[in-house]
């Protein structure tokens, strides 16, 4: 005798934007699945919008790096002893980790000791720096959900379960933007040379790089003057900063700044600037050829470098196995060297055929309908522990 749509229970966190996202495509695809799904947990706006339950608000634990730790980390804490509690307590059919891994594996050790089971969603870069963790991940989750290939490799070759869905941007971008199209869109020369400049999405790394993007784009500027240049941020903030900047410098540099639309800007560049993080792959998936930059605090660069196992920063790099796009950090991020690397794109046709054409084969590799696969996953697992 069959059960007639059981109700299951999900426990959730998600602790950013990214996270957020992430969780209410999942959601949006269980919900199609599962008719009498309650979720509850820690989410964003997004993941309200898909029926979950806050218990708290998600910026509560969201901390980026060492910003802001030390006044958010008691709260942190008590949250995090209230999630067990309630869990515990009252106890859903699975939990489900989004992102966060400081925050989530050692809440999810402690769920699955009592007996709930865990998916975590997106792996911590345990593949690239701090190895060490993978004992703890193995504690603390029954199966990883991984965005890359090389990830869910990395997890088979240490036996925690895995899944390798595909990432989720790869399936929003499908065929990149035509960059005629996309110049049309932004009110921009079709026929003048253009340069994205993207210095990052946190104020940290804007003050950090954003002089020496200005820097580069003046020194491009002095070797071709029909250079125009693009600069999208995700909000006024970061972009009024941004021209503070251009201020101080006293330059007449021909550079439209704007709050969003990153992706049409970068679809509207001949060459990408940016710094390394999602921007490089969000670049990739739209076969921009580009220019990795970054700069962090020399203690970070030191323990990274102290605990690192990898040899490339930036995803397109990791994907390719090699050095495809040019990575300049630390005291190597500076104009000159920048600005070497982009001539280069606009001399050389067959460095863009080649880094063209590498980016359509991670695109084809990471377009697998993640919200679907992971969806699929979640239901397989609460079919085999609940029969549900």
């Amino acid at each position: 005798m069959h059960n007639v749509s059981p109700i299951v229970r999900i426990g959730i966190v998600a602790g950013e934007h990214s996270g957020d996202l992430l969780g209410s495509g999942l959601l949006r695809e269980l919900n199609k699945q599962l008719p009498k799904l309650e979720v509850r947990g820690i989410c964003g706006p997004l993941m309200r919008a898909q029926g979950c339950q806050q218990m708290y608000a998600m910026e509560r634990i969201s901390v980026m790096g060492l910003d802001g730790l030390a006044e958010k980390l008691f709260d942190i804490v008590k949250i995090r002893k209230s999630l067990v509690d309630q869990f515990s307590a009252d106890p859903p059919d699975l939990f489900i980790g989004i992102d966060v891994p400081d925050f989530n594996i050692t809440l999810e050790h402690k769920l699955r000791r009592r007996g709930i089971p865990v998916i975590h969603y997106v792996s911590p870069t345990v593949w690239a720096w701090r190895g060490y963790r993978i004992h703890k991940i193995s504690r603390a989750v029954d199966h990883m959900l991984t965005l890359f290939p090389f990830e869910a490799d990395y997890y088979r070759k240490h036996h925690v379960p895995v899944s390798f869905v595909g990432h989720p941007m790869a399936d929003e971008i499908g065929s990149p933007m035509a960059m005629n199209i996309a110049r049309t869109k932004l009110g921009l020369d079709p026929d003048k040379p253009l340069v994205a400049i993207l210095p990052g999405s946190r104020m940290s790394e804007i003050r950090r790089l954003g002089l020496i993007f200005i820097r580069t784009a003046n020194w491009l500027l002095k070797r071709n003057p029909e250079l125009h240049f693009i600069a999208p941020f995700v909000d006024e903030r970061s972009e009024a900063y941004f021209r503070r900047l251009l201020a101080k410098e006293r330059q007449d540099l021909p550079i439209t700044s704007q709050v969003g639309q990153s992706h049409q800007a970068m679809a509207a560049a001949d060459v990408v600037i940016l710094a390394s993080g999602t921007a490089a792959l969000e670049a990739a998936l739209l076969r921009r050829p580009m220019v990795v930059a970054y700069r962090i605090s020399w203690l970070s660069y030191f323990l990274v470098r102290w605990f690192a196992h990898v040899d490339f920063y930036s995803m397109p790099n990791h994907l390719a196995g090699k050095q495809l796009v040019p990575e300049l950090m630390q005291a190597n991020a500076e104009p000159e060297k920048i600005g070497r690397a982009v001539e280069r794109y606009f001399k050389d046709a067959a460095a863009i055929t080649e880094v063209q054409q590498a980016f359509a084969h991670m695109h084809s590799e990471l377009k697998r309908g993640a919200h679907g696969r992971a969806a699929a996953v979640v239901c397989e697992m609460l079919r085999a522990d609940n029969g549900i």
